[in-house]
């Protein structure tokens, strides 16, 4: 069976209170499925607000869920008001996503910085997922995962189509050289199975279908069996 990853993006949602709601309707759906998703990592991304009370609750409940943050700081510890370091989160997350297409166009996260941010995690002993617009931008050679984003199907509704995406990601497979790449943009528990069930295609990145909790399950489940 395909090995695949599913990372939910909270983005700039949630406060303590609702994602606490948030785990317990999830676990609650996962007891109901008997959910273990061998040979599926699934992981949630989170403000770095939430991701104490998360980690908690994940460990507590005993989920199968990774925890990963959302950005990390290009530097290390130090006068940097208002950053978070690799090393800080560390004990709070696995994985980060680096280079989402709302920091390059919100916060002109540039390659260089982008770099600088993937060297501090992968120092620090954090998985990378590398967020990329299409198969001619840049991947930073130790990066364990990429995610093909197009910029036009970022919470619009409007998804790439499976066969372009599958293209696109073979692409960058050749080009990268990273072996793990999955699809992100405007996918729902209707249409993940379409693009997981591509040769290329080893995962999703969904936003808006991860911030409820029984939808996630339904994704999840969705693309699993279909």
């Amino acid at each position: 069976m395909k090995l695949l990853l599913i990372a939910g993006n909270w983005k700039s949602n949630k406060t303590i209170s609702e994602s606490e709601d948030w785990i317990q309707k999830f676990n609650a759906k996962c007891q109901m499925l008997n959910a273990k998703w061998e040979n599926k990592t699934v992981v949630l991304c989170a403000p770095f607000t939430l991701l104490n009370i998360l980690k908690e609750s994940i460990e507590a409940e005993k989920l199968p869920l990774g925890l990963g943050a959302q950005d990390v700081s290009p530097f290390g510890d130090g006068a940097y008001t208002g950053e978070i370091s690799a090393r800080m989160l560390k004990g709070l997350a696995d994985w980060v996503i680096i280079g989402h297409s709302e920091r390059r166009k919100y916060f002109m996260e540039n390659d260089e910085v982008l770099a600088q941010k993937v060297a501090k995690a992968k120092e620090a002993g954090l998985k990378v997922i590398y967020c990329v617009p299409d198969d001619k931008m840049s991947v930073p050679r130790s990066v364990d995962v990429v995610a093909y984003e197009p910029v036009w199907a970022i919470g619009t509704g409007k998804s790439d189509s499976p066969e372009n995406a599958n293209s696109v990601i073979s692409s960058i497979k050749k080009q990268s050289g990273i072996h793990i790449v999955i699809y992100g943009g405007s996918v729902t528990a209707e249409n993940v199975f379409s693009f997981v069930s591509q040769d290329a295609i080893d995962g999703v990145l969904p936003g808006g279908a991860s911030l409820d909790p029984v939808m996630f399950a339904r994704l999840i489940t969705a693309a699993i069996s279909g």
